[in-house]
């Protein structure tokens, strides 16, 4: 397993200035234009580990993939929604998360290739995942929903709805989630000089553009303003130098104060999405992940 030192994730980030679709409004909408222009590839790296198998069919307009465990019987289903911004495509290294979630609890992982900004919207990556669990649970039995960064707030404000609609989750799993898309947290600016990573002018262009037609603070755009008592558990995962994290910590507190069950990792100096990392702190978060949907599952 590769593993790099976490020093060096800093100054590699701002040395390939990854927070560039951030920093600025017209970085945004640049990235918008590239990916409108040249979409990014989504299907499966060449290699993944050999204990799971990759299938996709069409859902609609989603590509949607599944990865299976080949090794172990099936025991449950995770539907996972990937990050990016509402605008980058599912990467690397979501793939080798949902290999690894997989193999080591016996989950169908669900891979959704949902539309992107600027032609998909909150309310449709909802819709489209909230009809995704209901398959899942009919076709693999307990289902978790787990997402990162931008697939955060889709999961979440999936688990809201589902939860309006009779089904409570078993598990709903964040890393780094977008909650608030607003950027109003008044402890954002205080964060930002550590994140090398993400930014508020870019980040309200992007959310702009993925509201669609509902009001920002709508809980299907920002589900930290939803009503969250009665949800299923849910755990929470955020790094310190992550904009981000103001907004998780509410999340944490609402929970709670609503009777919600809440296992939270807050990870100290730890970046946006670190469980994708290949650094020890990366890896340990990926267990936590594992851990995570395995509870949920039993």
């Amino acid at each position: 397993m590769l593993t790099i030192p976490g020093a060096v994730v800093g100054p590699a980030l701002r040395l390939i200035r990854a927070n560039r679709a951030f920093v600025s409004e017209a970085g945004a909408r640049r990235r918008i234009r590239e990916r409108t222009l040249r979409p990014a590839s989504y299907g499966p790296p060449s290699t993944l580990r050999s204990d799971v198998r990759v299938d996709v069919k069409r859902f609609g307009d989603w590509p949607v993939y599944t990865v299976s465990p080949t090794q172990r019987p099936a025991i449950g289903g995770v539907v996972y929604a990937h990050g990016g911004g509402w605008v980058g495509e599912i990467a690397p290294q979501h793939w080798t998360l949902a290999a690894t979630i997989a193999a080591e609890t016996g989950a169908v992982v669900t891979l959704p290739i949902y539309p992107l900004v600027p032609y998909g919207t909150a309310a449709m990556a909802q819709t489209g995942v909230v009809e995704l669990v209901r398959r899942s649970i009919e076709q693999h039995g307990p289902t978790v929903l787990a997402g990162d960064s931008a697939g955060g707030q889709i999961a979440l404000s999936a688990a809201l709805r589902l939860r309006d609609e009779g089904v409570v989750l078993p598990m709903t799993t964040l890393l780094s989630p977008a909650l608030d898309l607003t950027w109003s947290n008044p402890r954002i600016p205080l964060v930002q000089p550590s994140d090398p990573w993400l930014a508020t002018p870019g980040g309200r262009v992007f959310a702009e553009h993925w509201r669609g037609d509902l009001d920002i603070a709508d809980p299907t755009v920002s589900p930290l303003f939803g009503d969250l008592a009665g949800l299923g558990p849910l755990t929470v995962l955020s790094g310190t130098r992550d904009v981000l994290n103001p907004d998780a910590e509410l999340l944490v507190d609402r929970a709670e104060a609503a009777g919600v069950t809440v296992d939270y990792h807050e990870g100290a100096g730890q970046f946006h999405v670190w469980a994708l990392l290949p650094t020890r702190a990366g890896h340990a978060a990926t267990q936590t992940i594992v851990h995570s949907v395995t509870r949920g599952l039993r």
